[in-house]
């Protein structure tokens, strides 16, 4: 049914006494619900994360600005207080196999101070052991050179130094029984050190002139194998870790070798091993963004392989990078797998994620906790109150002024506005928050205690001019008549349709002339668009279902000896989506019938095959451009827009379109069936039939079948023409 729309059908209406607060002020103490229409989300990330069990990693999927992040990564944090804290991770010189260095673990934060005590044993070592062989007549390397003196060590200075370095060692061991978690092994290490040590007595006698140099160069050499590489180090953190990495690379998550350079040439080879965010995150979280490693173009398929294998084998390889250079002297070097137990949270678009799965669904299986955020929330009382406690959150942290209830209502319009849904309010808070900002802004211009209703709107309009460049360009040309687009008047075979321009950052409508002529013929309905390529796929099938619909009311009253063709008039930057298919079968139908069409409404709505007229996207846009391409015209009251009845729960339309409306002078159709347009448009009775099932030939489709009929005779006679003209 053909409905005509009247002014309050157009917008919602949120009345400031409903929001249950005069200000925000009043709940500036109340505690906000962060997770404002994501109770399901919310649930699943708290289930999530308290899963240990292996495997049960989390995907959350969401656009950006649904506070998917934000929100993830105050859970996780909430969650790691429940968790034991992680240890410090240290590695030593493994003197058995130098190429695989000793992993200890430290209690949590200890690390740094065993470190710190084993430099002072290897400060102490290099001061105490040259004097000490120095004092039990140990000659100099130079001397013994001179006097040609065997270089052997006798058992007396080996008994000093034995000494020296049990009491030494003795207090390293006790504070190591504190700190470390496998004493054990770190007993075995202090055992090894002090042979290594005892075998190579010869490298702490005291050099003279050139050579002094060159043997403090190798002592501190050797001296590196005796240091600690405190690989992870969890000092400040009271919880389980927590850690977002926000620019990932095959280094940051997995850990590498650090360059040798001028300054690191005497490091042992263990040293130079550094651990990525997966080491760091042991016995805790670790945050990622799927996009991101995407974006990785030259790593991005081997860290999502690597942190495969990861996730499966539960255990993380120190390694080069494809990008490292194959110089580098650690290149023998095979340090053990280390053990890793962290729970990832993997942030993605919905779209991403399908793609993951497509790419790598044996990866995705380890995801097996899905945490899906909601783009939309019902507009009801409790999200009102949640968004009004939310603005008041707002304020109160950047020191803002509060918002007035009227003010509040706005900006929950605008979020409904964001969606184009009377019944359903944005999820996006992170636009909210902007306008929030900008808002409070212009209320900062003025005296007034509180941001009211003109401080938003100010906000809006001004946002709006910002962006309304490329619109206004638009419409001049229309207006000066470089686009020729009629709003008045009546044409037979035009109409204008509508579309929808997305920028990027901005959107708007503008109308497009549609034209079409026909003929006898057998080529069918012919879109010029589609013949030179300019058209996308989702055009192409309402091409091809106008014609389907053409053939199934025509096709048993006569054979469709029918050529017609259909444009997109001085449209050059190709033409997509099936939003314009009721436009277009309008103009067929006029250009068939030889009925005029009133040229000041226009049409959007994308049409089945049984006639029925299915919503489309972009509806306030559309109906906005093509209000202020009128406007800017003039409008006579005749102009307006017919639209599918199942769009009008999305109309919320600026205050301009809506008063003009109430003054007569704009208006809005909706219809549930194609024909329906049809008939207002023409004025005249579409399909009624006789008894003979034929069209009523006072009817629109009556003198469309009048025409498919005069088409028929005319082709069969051409051809018969033809026939002879070839046979003669």
């Amino acid at each position: 049914m053909l409905r005509t729309l009247s002014a309050q059908q157009l917008t919602v209406t949120i009345s400031p006494q409903d929001l249950g607060f005069k200000d925000t002020s009043e709940l500036a103490n109340q505690q906000p619900n962060l997770w404002i229409g994501q109770a399901e989300a919310e649930k699943a990330a708290r289930f999530g994360l308290s899963m240990q069990q292996p495997g049960f990693h989390l995907l959350v999927l969401g656009e950006q600005g649904s506070g998917r992040t934000s929100l993830m990564l105050n859970a996780m944090q909430v969650a790691a207080l429940q968790l034991p804290k992680s240890p410090d991770l240290i590695l030593l010189h493994h003197f058995p196999s130098p190429e695989k260095p000793l992993p200890v673990y430290v209690k949590s934060g200890q690390g740094a101070e065993l470190r710190a005590e084993m430099e002072r044993f290897i400060r102490q070592l290099a001061r105490t052991l040259p004097a000490l062989l120095i004092e039990t007549g140990v000659a100099s390397a130079t001397q013994q050179a001179e006097m040609a003196v065997s270089s052997d060590i006798s058992q007396a200075t080996r008994d000093s130094v034995s000494q020296l370095l049990d009491s030494q060692l003795t207090k390293l061991k006790l504070l190591a029984d504190d700190l470390v978690l496998e004493p054990a092994k770190f007993s075995r290490y202090i055992v090894a050190l002090r042979q290594d040590t005892l075998e190579n007595i010869e490298l702490f006698q005291p050099g003279q002139d050139s050579a002094s140099n060159d043997s403090e160069a190798v002592l501190e050499s050797f001296l590196g194998r005796y240091r600690v590489n405190l690989l992870v180090d969890n000092r400040g953190i009271e919880a389980a870790p927590v850690i977002y990495d926000d620019d990932p690379s095959f280094q940051s998550l997995f850990g590498g070798y650090e360059s040798s350079n001028d300054s690191s040439s005497s490091l042992a080879d263990f040293m130079r091993l550094r651990a990525g965010n997966l080491l760091r995150a042991h016995g805790g979280m670790l945050m990622l963004h799927l996009r991101d490693i995407h974006a990785d173009q030259q790593s991005g398929s081997q860290i999502l392989e690597k942190l495969h294998r990861v996730l499966r084998n539960r255990h993380v390889q120190i390694e080069e990078s494809a990008g490292t250079s194959g110089q580098s002297s650690a290149s023998h070097f095979a340090p053990e797998a280390l053990p890793v137990n962290v729970k990832v949270v993997l942030i993605a678009t919905r779209e991403e994620y399908y793609e993951l799965q497509e790419e790598l669904p044996d990866f995705a299986q380890y995801f097996r906790i899905k945490v899906d955020f909601a783009e939309r929330l019902a507009a009801n009382a409790m999200s009102y109150q949640a968004i009004g406690q939310y603005v008041a959150s707002q304020c109160v942290q950047y020191g803002l002024k509060h918002f007035s209830a009227d003010a509040v209502a706005r900006l929950i319009r605008v979020m409904q506005r964001r969606i184009d849904d009377q019944l359903r309010i944005s999820a996006n808070f992170a636009y909210l928050h902007a306008l929030i900002l900008e808002s409070a802004a212009f209320a900062g211009l003025h005296k007034s205690k509180l941001v009211e209703l003109a401080d938003v709107e100010a906000a809006l309009e001004s946002r709006q001019a910002r962006h309304q460049y490329s619109e206004q360009q638009h419409r001049d040309s229309i207006v000066e008549g470089e686009l020729m687009i009629s709003v008045q008047g009546r044409e037979v075979g035009q109409i204008n349709g509508l579309t929808h321009i997305d920028l990027g950052d901005s959107s708007f409508g503008a109308p497009v002339r549609i034209t079409a002529r026909c003929y006898a013929g057998d080529e069918g309905v012919i879109n010029i668009d589609r013949e030179v390529e300019m058209t996308g796929p989702n055009h192409d099938k309402g091409l091809f279902i106008l014609r389907s619909w053409l053939s199934a009311h025509f096709a048993q009253l006569t054979p469709l000896s029918l050529t017609a063709s259909l444009v997109f008039e001085q449209e050059y930057h190709g033409v997509e989506g099936d939003s314009a298919s009721c436009a277009e079968l309008y103009a067929l139908l006029s250009a068939l019938s030889g009925l005029s069409l009133p040229q000041g409404i226009a049409v959007t709505g994308a049409v089945n095959q049984h006639g029925e007229v299915m919503p489309i996207g972009g509806v306030n846009e559309k109906i906005e451009g093509y209000f202020r391409v009128c406007q800017g015209i003039g409008l006579d009251g005749t102009q307006g827009v017919v639209i599918p009845s199942r769009n009008q729960s999305h109309l919320l339309l600026d205050n301009e379109v809506i008063q003009a409306i109430e003054e007569g002078l704009f208006h809005i159709y909706t219809m549930d069936n194609v024909l329906e347009g049809m008939a207002l448009l023409a004025g005249v009775s579409v399909e009624a039939k006789d008894s003979e099932g034929n069209y009523q030939t006072e009817t629109l489709m009556g003198r469309v079948q009048q025409t498919l009929e005069r088409f028929r005779k005319d082709y069969q006679s051409n051809r018969i023409s033809n026939i002879s003209g070839v046979s003669s």
